[in-house]
């Protein structure tokens, strides 16, 4: 992602439901609560100054509990709902200028939606339900066929071609649901709660299909649901709504670290942080780097030093760790002068986007803060004990958490 203008920009949002929803919204800029414009006028308050950018390739999600507005927010995005007042900008273009003809264009080349009670049309097998939205499109019937049957090899389901929604499991329906919004080719896929009524473990495996697919796509992806670890999971960003107002934007590490408000810091009080947070969240910038080869040479730099540890590096790939009094005793008890790397003591790396879980038995065995170096090999920073502690003060894993304790 860059930092170019946002694919999506909604700005200044309203969605008031009743009869004649624009005489109340004078109230609505005043700040009357959503309880007493009910009672008051009985008009019900959808959404309130909504102001979001979501970026091209991005996996936004919006979460919220039941009635918090996110479902509404969702179908503003393609016109299935109108808003009160405000505007919706997609890739440049006012989706409220268009025309009838035109929304309908938008919505069949811009925008498809993967919706949770997969809406499949029974009759229709599964070949034609994938191929469905291009035959709105008048795409010659072998062309869309073939590209229905790529899109089911995709997510899995080649061979089910002929098969119909009530002969597959719940995962296979998404899954059909799935690879109909990909057919079409669409820039943004708006998905509204698709997993949520699914099985865990199914819904486990369609989370890793989408993230697996994303990585091949780098689709535009609107994602709707009401389960925070689901958030979490798949969001470069969420926002989380709360009577119809937005509470936080945010990446997920920012949430967790940071809530914005007692409704969000509820929301993040029990998730497991060691299982969200990644080594490149928490880690400290890169320390005590050892590129030279001369022995004389890295004790003069240790010298200078705080600590009395090092992390060699020869040739740019990680070595080890050395302790400056090895290297005295080397000095005084050798009669040779090895190459430093000869010296150093095997040490564990950790990549950036290694969970906490995933490095915490590494990071208990270690003497020594860890350095983290990406695929390349490059230094990117240093995981401490200390750091891991206060990342996961407010986790639900207290093992871990007093496990890293004792052992700092």
């Amino acid at each position: 992602m860059t930092d170019q203008e946002p694919l999506i920009r909604i700005k200044n949002l309203y969605k008031v439901f009743g009869e004649k929803p624009k005489t109340v919204m004078p109230l609505v800029h005043k700040g009357i609560s959503k309880d007493d414009l009910l009672a008051q006028t009985g008009h019900a308050l959808g959404l309130k100054d909504i102001n979001l950018d979501i970026k091209k390739g991005e996996i936004f999600v919006i979460m919220g509990l039941s009635g918090s507005g996110k479902s509404t927010l969702i179908r503003h995005f393609n016109r299935l709902i109108d808003p009160t007042e405000g505007s919706i900008i997609v890739d440049g273009v006012d989706v409220m200028s268009l025309s009838q003809k035109e929304l309908e264009e938008f919505r069949r080349h811009k925008m498809s939606m993967v919706f949770q009670r997969f809406g499949l049309l029974p009759h229709r097998t599964v070949l034609n339900n994938v191929a469905f939205g291009l035959s709105i499109q008048k795409v010659p019937k072998a062309e869309r066929d073939a590209k229905a049957r790529e899109w089911l090899s995709t997510v899995g389901l080649e061979g089910y071609e002929e098969q119909y929604p009530a002969q597959l499991s719940g995962g296979q329906q998404q899954r059909v649901g799935l690879a109909r919004a990909l057919c079409t080719d669409p820039e943004i896929l708006l998905m509204d709660e698709a997993f949520s009524a699914l099985d865990p473990l199914i819904r486990s495996g369609m989370q890793d299909q989408l993230i697996e697919l994303q990585d091949k796509l780098h689709k535009t992806i609107v994602f709707i649901t009401h389960d925070l670890d689901e958030a979490l999971r798949l969001g470069d960003r969420i926002a989380i709504l709360k009577d119809g107002v937005l509470s936080q934007v945010g990446k997920p590490e920012e949430i967790l670290l940071n809530p914005a408000d007692d409704y969000v810091e509820a929301f993040v009080r029990d998730v497991n942080r060691a299982r969200v947070l990644s080594v490149d969240v928490v880690m400290q910038p890169p320390i005590n780097r050892l590129t030279t080869a001369n022995i004389d040479e890295a004790l003069k730099k240790m010298r200078g030093w705080d600590e009395d540890y090092a992390y060699v590096f020869h040739q740019d790939e990680y070595q080890g760790v050395v302790t400056q009094d090895s290297l005295e005793e080397v000095c005084e008890h050798s009669g040779t002068n090895p190459p430093l790397h000869e010296c150093c003591e095997d040490g564990p790396t950790l990549q950036p986007d290694m969970s906490l879980q995933d490095a915490l038995p590494t990071m208990l065995e270690s003497d020594y803060p860890i350095p983290v170096v990406d695929a390349d090999g490059a230094y990117q920073g240093t995981l401490c004990k200390e750091g891991m502690v206060e990342a996961l003060a407010n986790s639900n894993d207290g093992d871990a958490e007093a496990k890293t304790s004792n052992a700092a």
